[in-house]
């Protein structure tokens, strides 16, 4: 540039006044190089105030410690390094060197330029009429055009198919509304072996009016994220919907349906023969493998017509990948270009990738699921499906396994006799009982009437009597059913209503079972059972009953009173879908709570009336003990042959002393988990459990701490010492806890790990206000306190 006359001149003032709203620093120096004048675009551009830099020598705004950047490089007052393009120019008075002149800019032209073009995602920009201006280097390598190919055209004249038609539409949409758009899916770029995911988010470029001038698209490859994304739904979707049924067929088509057409277009799914009798499978050995067809999904009709049908079976040779995987119990991964593997398949042509993963569990082989992949969707399984599909098989498996397993025991379950029923009185907290069984005319025609007594936790009692339709073995056998799924379902304490309700369904899925399985037109002995389940608790000494289709119950006041128990009735199990009420009532000690079948009151000549009125004539009679009284009402009411057996439970409660419950209400505050900890453990020290104080004060720590965290409302901690020692946490929320292994890194997921470990047992009880977590320890005999003679 060059010299410029006196800075004075009004065309400088000029230039002053020009730069004031451009993104340009101008200024003036003296002769010595001292800043004289500072324009605003300069204290804009590099932050100094006019009062802080005049006066200052202008080589105090060079970075003068950055090598190889001249004077093109200056520093912020913020201490910010500016990369800015500029020029210095001498200020003449005639021959005279009056000053110099200092103009710096932000050079962004060539900046923006790198930035849209070296951009890692794909570029490009549209005019309001969906006209290409300008792609950068990523968009010309995904649609495999320069830009000089595809200036001036519209989506879908370089890129042609629905996808783009919808990509196109949008453009127009944004260019009219100005409001941003996004749209995903999965496409195949010309030139591409294979579809990738795309995430495009369109939006516009607005001028300094705030109008629509052009509008911009950004497209990223989401391949892996979205099949990562795939995948994990996969899984969740499986844990929902495979599992639900104990059916061995039921499973594995679970499993085909999940699969079949989220991830594979064609799935079986084949099983050792064995496996569907109930029985454990032996080792597969090396050589050719036979395998009964399990299940069988297809996403091409044409397929579905090509493959075995279900229940048939198919000889794999040793060289095949369904035998190999078999013999080595590891899953392959195939691109399938070998016709005679097809062939082996009877999948046809269509297949180009494969899949075999042997379903294991418990270290037992049951068989094969094989997914498939044909034309329909051309991508190949990575190694990553791999990973997916066989935690999917190994989750199937253990849901397998306990169909074959429930099979066998279903099986077992025909031979059973009156065995199954309890065998002799037991020690119970809070009740003592007696029960009598009794088939109607002798051991040959024993039935399916059954009682049960169930310890639950919490010094509380599950008491239980059913009738099953029918007599003989099959009869016996569903009752050792019944009775086996009451006991699992008390041992996950659902309140009597819920019970019932589990219960029914788990008649009802027996008799289709039955009913497919025989032809005969018997009606199976389960449909049609009764069923009545209490639960004592001898802390509150309430008790909570729920009844399907049974008699309702008797009640005995210690005064010697006898009531029948107004108890709605419900539907007999096996008729789904219907509801069952609980009833409460709170039981003084010394009362007699009995249960009993229809056999005790029914009669052919009798009214069921006169039955309840004998029944409660017999159970006011004097009797020194409860065995004596089960025998007097027996011989009282039915004391000749008769042609329905009787089961017959008698409980008279007591309860536990008060001085053997401690609970406290707790804030929900972090800050109380140590006082929590320390009253429990004085406590037990008053009770002579010193050894239980360290176990019990952890296990207050964990299970306080994670009410305080995950539930809300007040918490209650209610201690209860009996036979063994309780620790019950109580909030108002109804979310389960679940026990997981935390890994090195985690801060938590380990208490209630660490409570299973110190304790007995633990569980979930849920309630009307919320749930309670629940912890046994057993107790040495003889620790701590005694039960008082009235508890």
């Amino acid at each position: 540039m060059g010299a410029i006359g006196d800075p004075t001149s009004s065309w400088f003032n000029g230039l002053m006044d020009t730069c004031l709203d451009m993104s340009t620093a101008v200024a003036v120096t003296d002769p010595d190089g001292r800043v004289t004048r500072w324009s605003n675009g300069a204290q804009r551009l590099l932050g100094y105030t006019p009062g802080e830099i005049v006066g200052r020598p202008v080589a105090d705004l060079f970075a003068s410690d950055v090598g190889g950047g001249g004077g093109s490089v200056f520093r912020h007052r913020d201490g910010r390094l500016l990369g800015l393009e500029g020029s210095v120019c001498p200020l003449l008075d005639g021959e005279q060197v009056t000053g110099f002149l200092l103009i710096a800019a932000a050079g962004d032209g060539t900046l923006m330029q790198w930035a849209f073009d070296q951009y890692p995602k794909a570029l490009v920009i549209y005019d309001r009429g969906g006209r290409l201006l300008r792609i950068n280097e990523e968009m010309a390598r995904a649609i495999g055009h320069p830009e000089n190919e595809v200036r001036g055209l519209r989506l879908t004249d370089y890129m042609p198919g629905s996808p783009y038609e919808e990509g196109e539409e949008l453009i127009s949409r944004v260019a009219m509304s100005g409001e941003p758009e996004y749209m995903d899916g999965v496409v195949r770029v010309p030139g591409e072996s294979r579809a990738h995911a795309w995430a495009v988010d369109i939006f516009p470029l607005k001028g300094a009016d705030g109008q629509v001038r052009a509008v911009t698209l950004e497209a990223y490859d989401d391949t892996q994220q979205h099949g990562s994304r795939e995948r994990l739904a996969l899984l969740s979707e499986a844990r929902t919907r495979i599992g639900s049924s104990l059916d061995v067929e039921g499973t594995a088509q679970e499993l085909a349906d999940v699969a079949v057409p989220r991830f594979a277009d064609s799935v079986t799914v084949d099983l050792l023969d064995a496996v569907f009798r109930g029985e454990l499978p032996a080792p597969v050995a090396p050589g050719p493998v036979v395998l009964r067809r399990a299940a069988h999904v297809s996403a091409d009709p044409q397929v579905r017509e090509t493959v075995l049908a279900t229940g048939e079976t198919h000889t794999h040779p040793t060289s095949s990948p369904v035998a190999r995987c078999l013999t080595t119990g590891r899953a392959e991964l195939h691109d399938v270009a070998d016709a005679e593997i097809v062939s082996r398949l009877a999948e046809g042509p269509m297949t180009h990738s494969l899949i075999a993963v042997p379903i294991r569990a418990r270290d037992a082989t049951l068989g094969v699921a094989v997914f498939l992949r044909h034309a329909r969707t051309p991508a190949p399984f990575t190694h990553d499906d791999l990973a997916v599909t066989e935690d999917l098989v190994a989750r199937v498996a253990i849901c397998l396994d306990n169909a074959r397993r429930y099979t066998r025991e279903r099986g077992l379950a025909l031979t059973l006799q009156r065995n199954l029923l309890p065998r002799g009185p037991a020690q119970h907290t809070g009740l003592e009982t007696a029960a009598r069984y009794r088939p109607a005319g002798g051991s040959a025609q024993v039935g399916g009437d059954w009682f049960d007594v169930i310890p639950l936790p919490a010094a509380r009692l599950g008491l239980v009597v059913g009738d099953v339709v029918g007599h003989g073995i099959h009869a016996s056998a569903t009752m050792g059913r019944l009775r086996t799924a009451v006991r699992t379902l008390a041992d996950i304490d659902l309140p009597p209503d819920e019970l019932l309700t589990h219960l029914d369904d788990i008649v009802t899925h027996a008799a289709h079972e039955e009913e497919s399985a025989d032809t005969s037109t018997e009606i199976p002995g389960d449909l049609g059972a009764t069923c009545l389940y209490a639960v004592y608790d001898s802390v509150s000494r309430t008790c909570t009953m729920a009844r399907a289709g049974h008699p309702a119950p008797v009640v005995v006041h210690p005064d010697g009173t006898a009531q029948v128990i107004d108890l709605p009735a419900g539907p007999p199990l096996g008729l789904g879908s219907l509801p069952f009420e609980a009833t409460e009532l709170t039981m003084p000690e010394g009362s007699l709570l009995v249960l009993f079948t229809d056999g005790l009151i029914e009669a052919r000549d009798q009214d069921i009336d006169d039955g309840y009125n004998a029944l409660l004539r017999a159970l006011t009679s004097p009797a020194p003990s409860l065995d004596t009284l089960c025998d007097t009402v027996l011989e009282t009411l039915r004391p000749d042959p008769h042609t329905d057996d009787i089961a017959l439970l008698v409980a008279r409660t007591s309860a536990l002393a008060p001085d053997h419950v401690a609970s406290w209400d707790l804030p929900s505050d972090p800050a109380v988990v140590a006082e929590a900890r320390k009253q429990a453990g004085d406590r037990l020290t008053s009770w002579g459990l010193d050894e239980e104080v360290f176990t019990t004060e952890l296990v207050v720590s964990e299970l306080v701490t994670n009410a305080i965290r995950h539930a809300t409302g007040p918490i209650r901690l209610r201690l209860i010492m009996d036979q063994s020692l309780v620790c019950e946490v109580s909030d108002t929320s109804g979310t389960t806890p679940h026990m997981r292994r935390a890994r090195l890194s985690d801060e938590g997921g380990r208490g209630l790990l660490l409570v299973a470990h110190l304790t007995e047992r633990w569980g979930t009880r849920h309630t009307l206000s919320g749930k309670t977590i629940w912890a046994e320890q057993l107790l040495q005999p003889g620790a701590g306190c005694r039960r008082s003679p009235a508890g």
